[in-house]
């Protein structure tokens, strides 16, 4: 039976009783209701007629509270435990309300009122017709580490499917605006660590996250995305077809966040405290002193996680974070084994199928002529301007300029924009 209907009794003043069969459980509603249901009674002047009943199942009780603007995941726990479950927050009047600890009036007149501020039918609507599914604390696949988070969300809209084992993760975090050397080392620690077996978790977002996401698709391994919007206000838009990849079989493409709330300056951080909180541990690869990527790192360290971080150049302002988690005690890794080694051990059917060698390495290439062999033995992780390579290689410039097309052309030299050049890896 769908999570979206509806189910209403109405209660006959006259000497009788009305029976709903829902999942093979039949209500019965009695003459005397003080009497068999006093809790209904006390609905009397509440947000139901006395003559009026809306059966609802935990599952849309708890979309209902997820729904309702600034609670909170915490506030919302505190009122399950005290009530024994969504349903009876739903059904509590205002003073038992207030009588919660850290409820306020205003959130108790919310609550006691909660038809009144969200659309839920119309949110099981989008649940339905997008082909979402709604993961909660009692779902096996919930995420175990969720369960140690005092600010674990109470829900999630997943797009995909998430497993019992994506609880073996590693987050990856870094910055939007990367370098080919962030976008290359996280595809390569990603994909390592995908093939090992090992989901991996980041934002979706653009730079790091992108690559993070690429890397353990390219190793046919599982990933998710946890999004700083609904489900259908995805963001950025660019990696749509990223997500629609990760969807397919692949992962899953997760958000705490009702299906049509957009990104805001406050999601993303919420949003961060998934990522941390859902992983093992958590490898930064590329990041400025001052970026919401070493904000997750501290979160994660709060929580008890592993802190991994790659080093960068010390003349490379995209590098400063990454260096300063070093100083301060992360674990520097430049090998997706080295990760392996600080976490629990993965067992060997957890490998995936795909070659363990992603990309070409220029060994494995025809043989070079002496121009191409001078020119690509300038060529590195550092991005190289023409200026240079002719320099370094001390030829022609047209030569160079010619060399670098063959290089290109054979997979062994990327041109990036400003006319600079990397080894491909």
């Amino acid at each position: 039976m769908s999570i979206a209907q509806d189910y209403r009794a109405s209660i006959h003043p006259a000497e009788a009783q009305r029976k709903i069969n829902r999942d093979a459980i039949t209500l019965s509603f009695p003459n005397t209701i003080s009497e068999k249901l006093p809790w209904l009674a006390n609905l009397s002047g509440n947000r139901f007629h006395a003559a009026e009943l809306v059966i609802m199942t935990s599952l849309e009780s708890l979309l209902a509270l997820n729904l309702l603007p600034g609670i909170g995941p915490i506030r919302v726990r505190r009122l399950i435990k005290h009530f024994g479950g969504a349903e009876g927050v739903l059904r509590a009047n205002y003073n038992k309300l207030t009588a919660v600890t850290g409820i306020g009036p205003e959130c108790a007149r919310m609550i006691a009122s909660w038809e009144d501020h969200l659309d839920l039918q119309g949110e099981l609507s989008s649940i339905r017709s997008r082909g979402i599914t709604v993961l909660t604390p009692d779902d096996p696949a919930w995420p175990q580490p969720f369960e140690h988070l005092p600010d674990a969300p109470i829900l999630l809209y997943v797009w995909g499917k998430v497993l019992e084992n994506d609880s073996r993760s590693l987050a990856v975090v870094g910055s939007r605006k990367t370098t080919h050397y962030g976008r290359d080392c996280t595809h390569k620690l990603s994909f390592q660590l995908a093939h090992m077996g090992l989901t991996i978790v980041s934002g979706l977002a653009r730079g790091i996250d992108t690559a993070a996401h690429e890397g353990a698709l390219a190793a046919e391994g599982r990933t998710i995305a946890v999004l700083g919007s609904g489900l259908g206000q995805l963001y950025p838009p660019e990696n749509i077809a990223l997500a629609e990849r990760i969807a397919d079989g692949n992962g899953a493409v997760v958000s705490e966040f009702p299906i049509e709330m957009g990104p805001t300056r406050n999601t993303f951080p919420q949003r961060n405290r998934i990522v941390a909180g859902w992983c093992e541990g958590l490898l930064v690869v590329e990041c400025a002193r001052r970026s919401g990527a070493l904000i997750t790192a501290n979160l994660a360290a709060e929580y008890g996680k592993h802190i991994f971080a790659v080093p960068g150049g010390i003349d490379r302002p995209s590098s400063e974070g990454c260096n300063t988690l070093i100083r301060t005690g992360a674990i520097l890794v430049t090998e997706g084994a080295q990760i392996i080694d600080e976490l629990q051990p993965l067992p060997p059917e957890s490998r995936t199928e795909a070659p363990l060698q992603d990309i070409r390495s220029a060994a494995e290439n025809p043989r070079l002529s002496e121009n191409e062999s001078l020119v690509l033995g300038t060529l590195s992780k550092e991005e190289r301007t023409m200026d240079q390579i002719i320099e370094e290689a001390e030829l022609q410039a047209s030569v160079v300029a010619a060399t670098l097309l063959q290089l290109e052309m054979r997979g062994l030299a990327t041109q990036l924009p400003g006319s600079h050049f990397v080894k491909s890896s």
